[in-house]
C-alpha cells in the first residue's frame, strides 16, 4: 500500500473531488462531522479553522492506495479500518476527517481529508508530511497483512533482474570494446545493442543521469546497477580534450544541444583525463627508452 499526503488550502474543491459520483465514490469514514454534502463538511472544517487564521494550508489531503491484488479483497469495512488505523498512526484522532473510496477503476484507492486544525485551534505540524504518510501507510499495511511499498518494489526488482543484468553486461561491453569518447558516442554504441539511452536533463539544463530502455522496460541507470549512476558512467568514457572543449562550449554537446554537468563531475572528469594522459605519456616514454637501450 502506498500513502501520499500534503497540506492544501482548497478544502471544498478537494472534498468535492473525493465525493465524485462519477468515480462511484462511497463515504467510508466521517470523524467529528455531521454534514452530508461537500459544502456542509467544508463549513464544519472552516468553523474550526477560523480559530487559527495564521495557518493557510489548513487541510490535509491523503491518498491511500492498496495494490490492485489486495484491493480486490477489500470490503468497505476493511477500507474503513485501513483509514482509521492510518489516522490513529498519524495521531490525528482529535481532528475532523472524511474519507471516500473510489471504485471506478480496478485500482481501489482512498481519498482522506483531515482538518489540520484541532478543536483547541492548534495546527498539526505538516513538516515532511509526505514522507510521514508513506511511513504510516507502510506500518498500517504490515499491521493488516497488506503488501507494503517495499514488498511491491522487491517483487518488481526480482521480476526485472534478468533484463537489468543484460543492460549492465552490454554497458560493460560497450565501454570496454567500443571505448566511446563522449556521451553521444556512448548513446550511439548502446543503440547498436538495441538499448535506448535517454538523457535526463534538469530544468537548469544539467545532465543528471541516463534512463535505459530495453525490451519495453525502462530503468534509471542506478536502478540497473549501482555503478551506472551518471557520476560513475561519465568516468568510464574517454573524453579526450574534455577540459578545453567544456570551457569553450560552457558544457558538453549532447544530441545537438549544449548541456552542463555538475561542477564536481566536471572536476572528476578533468582529473581522470589528466591522469590518463600522464599514463599514456609515461608509457610512450618508457617504450622510447627501451628502444634506445636495445
Amino acid at each position: 500500500m502506498i500513502g501520499k499526503g500534503k497540506s492544501i488550502s482548497h478544502t471544498k474543491a478537494s472534498i468535492q473531488y473525493g465525493w465524485n459520483e462519477e468515480k462511484y465514490a462511497k463515504v467510508i469514514l466521517q470523524k467529528n462531522l455531521v454534514g452530508n454534502t461537500p459544502g456542509e463538511i467544508t463549513k464544519e472544517f472552516k468553523f474550526i479553522q477560523q480559530f487559527n487564521t495564521n495557518c493557510k494550508r489548513n487541510t490535509f489531503s491523503f491518498v491511500l492506495s492498496p495494490t490492485i491484488e489486495d484491493g480486490k479483497n477489500l470490503t468497505i469495512k476493511l477500507l474503513k479500518k485501513i483509514t482509521a488505523e492510518f489516522i490513529a498512526d498519524l495521531k490525528l484522532n482529535q481532528h475532523q476527517a472524511v474519507a471516500f473510496v473510489h471504485l471506478d477503476k480496478n485500482h481501489k484507492h482512498i481519498h482522506l481529508y483531515v482538518n489540520r486544525i484541532n478543536f483547541d485551534g492548534i495546527a498539526y505540524n505538516d513538516s515532511f508530511i509526505g514522507k510521514r504518510s508513506q511511513k504510516s501507510a507502510e506500518r498500517v499495511a504490515k499491521k493488516l497483512g497488506l503488501k507494503t511499498v517495499q514488498e511491491v518494489l522487491n517483487e518488481k526488482k526480482n521480476s526485472t533482474k534478468s533484463i537489468r543484468n543484460s543492460i549492465y553486461n552490454l554497458h560493460k561491453e560497450c565501454i570496454s570494446k567500443q571505448t566511446p569518447e563522449n556521451f553521444d558516442e556512448y548513446i550511439a554504441f548502446m543503440h547498436k545493442y538495441n538499448i535506448d539511452v535517454i538523457p535526463s536533463i534538469s530544468k537548469s539544463n544539467q545532465l543528471i543521469g541516463f534512463n535505459y530502455k530495453y525490451k519495453k522496460q525502462k530503468f534509471k541507470g542506478s536502478a540497473v546497477h549501482r555503478s551506472m549512476s551518471i557520476n560513475k558512467t561519465a568516468l568510464e568514457i574517454k573524453h579526450p580534450n574534455f577540459k578545453t572543449s567544456y570551457s569553450k562550449n560552457n558544457g558538453i554537446k549532447l544530441k545537438g544541444k549544449i548541456v552542463s554537468l555538475n561542477p564536481k563531475l566536471v572536476n572528476a572528469i578533468n582529473k581522470t583525463t589528466k591522469k590518463e594522459k600522464l599514463n599514456n605519456y609515461n608509457y610512450g616514454k618508457n617504450r622510447s627508452n627501451n628502444r634506445t637501450i636495445s
